[in-house]
């Protein structure tokens, strides 16, 4: 039996299928809400949205769909709580969900723990580079981006760690397969 859309592969992982696509608006629903507070830090707030999007991202064969919840989530969340840095969100945090995905799915020809670990530092570099530049940009200050650096570093962190933890050792990993394979 041929589909109808020869670009439509028969993995279910990466098909747009309908359980894909409802656990896409799931975590990009999780995205923004995690976007819309921050735990008080001296000097800022830190957010958490990182968490979701790392595991979003190592879950979702899909680039598109990693790319929906961690850009696409973070510049709706952004834009209804804070909209000055949500092009710097859609950029950074999009770019890291394809780098994830990416690695945790496909850089050693299967999805593997070892894939997801290197896929969120790769990541959690991209998201501190870049949320750095856009600072430096958006506010014409380099200062500013430095102030703020040890905590994106923390963010970035914190969203690996919890992101790897929670796909592989939480079991989210083997529940997500459940529901797609359904």
């Amino acid at each position: 039996m041929t589909t109808a859309n020869p670009s439509i592969k028969a993995n279910k992982a990466t098909a747009l299928t309908t359980p894909v696509l409802c656990m896409t608006a799931l975590f990009m629903g999780i995205n923004i809400m995690l976007s819309s507070f921050g735990l008080p830090v001296p000097g800022g707030r830190l957010y958490l949205n990182d968490i979701i999007i790392c595991t979003a991202a190592i879950l979702l064969d899909n680039y598109w769909c990693a790319f929906a919840v961690g850009g696409i989530g973070a510049f709706l969340g952004d834009l209804f709580f804070y909209p000055t840095p949500m092009f710097v969100s859609l950029v950074t945090h999009g770019f890291q969900a394809l780098v994830i995905s990416y690695c945790a799915n496909r850089m050693f020809g299967k999805p593997c723990f070892k894939g997801a670990v290197i896929g969120v530092l790769l990541g959690a570099v991209i998201m501190v580079v870049g949320y750095s530049l856009g600072r430096a940009f958006i506010y014409s200050t380099p200062h500013y981006a430095y102030i703020k650096l040890p905590y994106q570093i923390l963010q970035a962190a914190v969203g690996a760690f919890f992101g790897v933890m929670l796909t592989y050792k939480a079991g989210l990993k083997e529940t997500y397969e459940r529901i797609i394979k359904k």
